[in-house]
Formats: C-alpha cells, sequence, structure tokens
C-alpha cells in the first residue's frame, strides 16, 4: 500500500469517496450493536459516540492518502481486493490505536474492533463487485447491441479477453452474439454471460442462423491448418473475418488484444511461437560488442532488432546500401535510445574497410547475413555472386579469426543443398569454408541454414501482392513446385539461439515444418485479398525459372542430423574439411571471376562444390545472357 499526498478528485470519484464514508459508519455502528446482540447499554453510549466519530474522521484520511481513489475500477481484479484489504487494516488498526490513545489506553471490547474490521472490508469490496456486475451485465451489453452482429472463434482465454476488452469500449463495432469453440463440450455453456453456439465444424451453418456479419479468430496459437478451414467457412458465407495479433506482442505491450487485425498469409501457415533459452542467449549477447553485416536486409534488420533486446554494449550495423542503413540505424536509435550504435557503410570485399571496422570496434560476436540471394539474378551475374558470397564471407571470416572474435554466426540456405543454381553453389561454398577454418581458429564459427523467409525483400509474398493489387495475373512458376517457409522473426530468433549452441564448425538446420505449395499461397493470397482465385484473379504458370528447382532439400548427402537443446534447431554431423585444399579452390575461384570467365568460374564452382549440377554450360557471360534472356539481344 502506498500512501500520496496528492489528492485530485473527480465528480464519480467524490461520490465514491461519500459512499466510503458512509459504509465507514455503517460498519462501526453495525460492529457495535453486533457485539451487545443490538442492545447497546446506555453506559456504553458514551463509548459507542467517541468510537464512531475516531472512526469516521480517522478512516476517511487512510483512504485518502492510500492512493484508493487512483484505481479503475472497471478493471478491478484480484490485486485491487488485495489493496483494499490492507488499506481497510491499516485504517482500523490507526483509529484504534487513537480511540485506546484517548481513552488513556482504557480497555476497550476488542470485538468491536474485528468486527468492524470484517463488515467494512465486506462492505467495501462489495460496493466495488456491485458496480462491476451491474456494469458488466446491463450498461455494457446494452452499449453493444449496435455493432455488427459477431460471433468469436476461441472460447478460451483469449476470447475472453477479446470480449472484456470489446465490451469497455464506449462505441464497439462489434455486438458479440456467441462463441464458437473446437470443444464440443464448451457447446451450450457461457462465457461473462455469452453462449458457446457450438464448435467450429458448425461455423458456417451457425454464421446462417444468427445473421452473423463479422468473424474475429481468438486462437493465436491454431494451427495453420485449423485456421484455413475457419478462413473457408468465413469465405464461404461471404462474412468479415480477422483474427488476434501475435501473442508475443500483446505480452510484450507492443498492442492491445483488442487491436483486431486481417488474417494474414502468416497466419494461414500456423508456426508455433518461438520458445528460447533467453538466459543462454543473454549469457553470450549482453555487455558484448556485436556486428551484423547485412544488416539493412530484411533477415540482417531483424537480427539487430532481436540483438538489441539483450542490452548489448555497442551494436555495429555493417552493410552497402545507404538508405536501408539509415532507416533501421533511425528505427534502432528511437526504441533503443540508450544504445550504442554504430552505422558502418562498407561493402564485405573491401579487405582494408574491414580491417577498419575490426579495429575500431573490435566486436566479440558477428552475425553476417550479407549475401545476394535472389536465384535468377545471380545467374545473370555470376561473378557478383563468387566476390561477394564466397570471397566476401571468407575475408570477413578470417578478419574474424584474426581479430579474436569469440562468435561468429553465418546465415546460408537450403539452396546450398545439392544446389542447381550458383546462388545456392556460392552459399555451399562459403559454408566449406567456413567449416574448415573453424577446425584451425580459436574463433566459435557456426552456421545457420534455412529455407525461404515470408516477407523478405523480393520474396515471393510480396510480388503476389503487387500482382493482386493491379488485378493479376499472379505468376507462378509450376503448379507444383514447393518450398519452405517461416517468419523473419522466427529465422532470426533461431539463429540468435543457434549462436549460442554451437562449439564451432556445425551447420544448424532450422526446423521449416512443412513445405507449401506455391500455388496454394497464391490462392489464399487472392481469397484473404477478399477475391476468388482463377475467376476475378488468374494464375498464370509461367516456367521454371533459371536455377531454379521444383523442390529444396535441406541436407547434403552423407550430413547426418543429431538433436540439440532446442527443439526447433537440428544440428548436421560435422564433416572435417582441409583449410589449405578449400583456400586453394577459392582462390582458383576469384582469380577466375577476377577475368569474368564465366566457364572458368562454373568449372572451379563444380570442384570446389561437387554436388552443384548447374543447368546449362556458358562459355561467357554474354552467352549465357543471350541463353538465359535472348529478347536483350533482339534487333
Amino acid at each position: 500500500m502506498k500512501f500520496s499526498t496528492t489528492i485530485s478528485f473527480s465528480r464519480r470519484r467524490l461520490l465514491v469517496f461519500g459512499l466510503d464514508v458512509v459504509l465507514i459508519g455503517l460498519a462501526f455502528v453495525f460492529a457495535f450493536l453486533l457485539r451487545f446482540d443490538f442492545t447497546v447499554p446506555a453506559a456504553l453510549l458514551p463509548l459507542f459516540r467517541q468510537g464512531l466519530l475516531v472512526s469516521l474522521m480517522i478512516k476517511p484520511l487512510v483512504f485518502l492518502f492510500s492512493g484508493l481513489y487512483r484505481n479503475l475500477w472497471r478493471y478491478a481484479s484480484l490485486q485491487d481486493g488485495v489493496e483494499i484489504a490492507k488499506v481497510v487494516t491499516a485504517s482500523t488498526v490507526i483509529s484504534g490505536f487513537v480511540l485506546m490513545y484517548l481513552r488513556h489506553f482504557a480497555p476497550y471490547p476488542r470485538s468491536i474492533f474485528i468486527l468492524d474490521w470484517f463488515l467494512l472490508l465486506a462492505l467495501i469490496m462489495s460496493s466495488r463487485l456491485v458496480w462491476r456486475v451491474y456494469r458488466e451485465t446491463v450498461i455494457m451489453p446494452r452499449r453493444n447491441t449496435v455493432g455488427q452482429r459477431t460471433l468469436i472463434v476461441g472460447a478460451g482465454e483469449a476470447g475472453s479477453l477479446l470480449l472484456k476488452e470489446i465490451r469497455r469500449q464506449q462505441d464497439s463495432a462489434f455486438n458479440i452474439v456467441g462463441f464458437v469453440d473446437d470443444d464440443p463440450q464448451k457447446t451450450g455453456m457461457k462465457l461473462h454471460g455469452i453462449t458457446v453456439l457450438g464448435t467450429t465444424k458448425e461455423l458456417a451453418r451457425l454464421i446462417g442462423s444468427y445473421s452473423i456479419e463479422d468473424v474475429i479468430i481468438a486462437i493465436p496459437t491454431a494451427a495453420g491448418n485449423a485456421m484455413r478451414d475457419i478462413v473457408k467457412s468465413c469465405e464461404h458465407c461471404k462474412v468479415r473475418f480477422k483474427t488476434l495479433p501475435a501473442i508475443s506482442d500483446i505480452i510484450e505491450g507492443k498492442i492491445s488484444i483488442s487491436q483486431i487485425k486481417d488474417v494474414d498469409i502468416c497466419d494461414l501457415l500456423g508456426r508455433d511461437p518461438i520458445e528460447l533459452d533467453q538466459a543462454a542467449i543473454r549469457n553470450y549477447l549482453e555487455g558484448k560488442r556485436v556486428l551484423v553485416t547485412g544488416a539493412a536486409g530484411s533477415i540482417g534488420s531483424e537480427i539487430c532488432r532481436q540483438v538489441a533486446r539483450f542490452n548489448p554494449a555497442k551494436l555495429v550495423l555493417l552493410d552497402s546500401a545507404e538508405t536501408p542503413l539509415y532507416q533501421i540505424e533511425k528505427e534502432l536509435s528511437e526504441t533503443h535510445p540508450d544504445m550504442r550504435l554504430a552505422p558502418v557503410l562498407a561493402d564485405i570485399r573491401q579487405a582494408g574497410r574491414l580491417d577498419y571496422v575490426f579495429e575500431t570496434f573490435l566486436p566479440e560476436v558477428v552475425f553476417h547475413a550479407a549475401a545476394y540471394k535472389h536465384v535468377p539474378m545471380i545467374e545473370y551475374n555470376p561473378v557478383e555472386a563468387v566476390t561477394n558470397n564466397i570471397m566476401g564471407s571468407r575475408l570477413l571470416a578470417e578478419k574474424a579469426s584474426a581479430f579474436g572474435v569469440q562468435n561468429f554466426v553465418m546465415i546460408s540456405t537450403d539452396k546450398a543443398v545439392n544446389p542447381t543454381n550458383i546462388m545456392g553453389a556460392s552459399k555451399r561454398a562459403a559454408e566449406l569454408f567456413v567449416q574448415a577454418l573453424a577446425r584451425e581458429s580459436q574463433t566459435n564459427f557456426t552456421t545457420v541454414r534455412f529455407g525461404n523467409v515470408l516477407g523478405s525483400n523480393g520474396s515471393v509474398i510480396p510480388l503476389f501482392k503487387e500482382q493482386i493489387a493491379a488485378g493479376g495475373p499472379v505468376t507462378v512458376t509450376h503448379p507444383d513446385v514447393i518450398r519452405y517457409f517461416m517468419t523473419i522473426p522466427e529465422a532470426s530468433q533461431l539463429v540468435l539461439q543457434a549462436g549460442c549452441i554451437g562449439n564451432g564448425g556445425e551447420i544448424f538446420v532450422l526446423d521449416m515444418g512443412e513445405p507449401v505449395k506455391i500455388v496454394d499461397l497464391a490462392e489464399e493470397l487472392i481469397s484473404l485479398s477478399g477475391l476468388t482465385p482463377h475467376e476475378d484473379i488468374e494464375i498464370v504458370f509461367t516456367g521454371l525459372r533459371p536455377g531454379e528447382k521444383l523442390y529444396e532439400e535441406l541436407l547434403v548427402a552423407g550430413e547426418g542430423v543429431k538433436p540439440t537443446v532446442h527443439h526447433k534447431i537440428k544440428v548436421l554431423e560435422s564433416v572435417e574439411y582441409d583449410l589449405g585444399t578449400i583456400v586453394a579452390a577459392v582462390d582458383k575461384l576469384v582469380i577466375a571471376a577476377a577475368s569474368a570467365d564465366t566457364r572458368e568460374v562454373m568449372d572451379s564452382l563444380q570442384q570446389l562444390v561437387p554436388e552443384f549440377s548447374p543447368q546449362y554450360s556458358p562459355d561467357s557471360v554474354t552467352q549465357t545472357l543471350r541463353k538465359l534472356r535472348p529478347d536483350i539481344f533482339v534487333k
């Protein structure tokens, strides 16, 4: 209980205070009457009047200065009840001592104090309870009958909180008609006075029977299949549907549970929330100097956001893209004003520039996310893949080892497994170099391999959204093409987790869940936009692009998979590579790239990455472009 000397009364709180004064008097009167079986001896009337006067003078002052009237009783909880008990107890003890002092500590019936405390506590709590019951059963339901007729899917904790938030709003857009839940045992039961009308399997029928206009999905952890079934029922009945924000954002206080959002493709994929070993991550990030390359990219910027949560001593943001680097630096400066940030414009292919970065900032942990990643673009520009993805990664890893970096985590891709394109082959080459260097270095080198990331720059989701907004068509390369997907925060959080698991030289593979057909993804996005696939928006198959496969893999032949301490991260059995052999092969690649000899680049890549199976054998950059994009050379 905290006492405050600042008292500011609104008219409503003045009325509450006045009611409490009356209840203080009533509690003392009834305590006295109960003590003497409602027949107070005439000799004790002066004692009664003195006790009543002391109670009415002392207890209201205690109530005032306790801060009791700063509480919002419409949101009253168990903790508020505890506060009331503290205030009532303090006021009873203080008034008792004052009364005994005035009587020169002559005996006073102790049972009166006990009865007074019990009655006052019951009356004060009851007054709050009666108001809340009246408000929630009479005022709020009457207030919320003008909004859209709405069903809440999920009669659990999230649904309960959502209903309370909606009822608290003065002009809510939702008139809650009932609940729907996947548990049939809840059917017919009531939650805060609202009936559970049926199960999710009956959703379509219930929408029609109760003239429902809106459906709110209050199941933050719903699996993708369950979410898709609910959405399809809503689409079939042509009603609006929304869902709650991510439960992690609600817990962290970023947004309120009442901030209902449209269902998006991430909800339909049903990715489970990540449970991180916060203590282990904090142990190797807190108070450390951290460098993130590719800090302005989709993955790199999210890694920066996640790292910032663990209070690093310094966060160095390295990227060659000026405007995106400015944007992430500005964002982090606003969200973490006390954190030491160092935005560095640099290219990882420049050895002298990397020397400056390592000498100046002395990073202890490095997250290497800088890479060229777009498969068709790299097919047109193989030299850049070699210089950036391979030579740049090699330079960065060598500098990290030379300057005594403790942890080095490189981001890789599932396209590095049995690659059919230059991008995948270049990332596999970088994996091999880092694994080989790990055997000779004191730095803890680890690699994290995962698939496609939803919403990352240049990924399929933003492209589909642009095509839908333009009225179509939506272009899909092949009806059978499938990909693994995960969200940007999920991938970045698991990268941080993997960084504290490895002992050096391992390749970690993230649990990507079940693969998704790209055509299904396109159809879901069209439906979420309120349109009908193949009718309102056409889907056109354009054929696989240069270097693309129908499906991606996560393992190279011979790589055994073992579990780690985190259920969503697997580690591949370490394969030993000779550093000298790898260095010689990379040197040969760099020479070929410097001469822009595409055939030599491809031959050298295949020697370094034997599982690389290119879809063509170009003789030069020009001939490659002639084969891949003949339209460019049409006169």
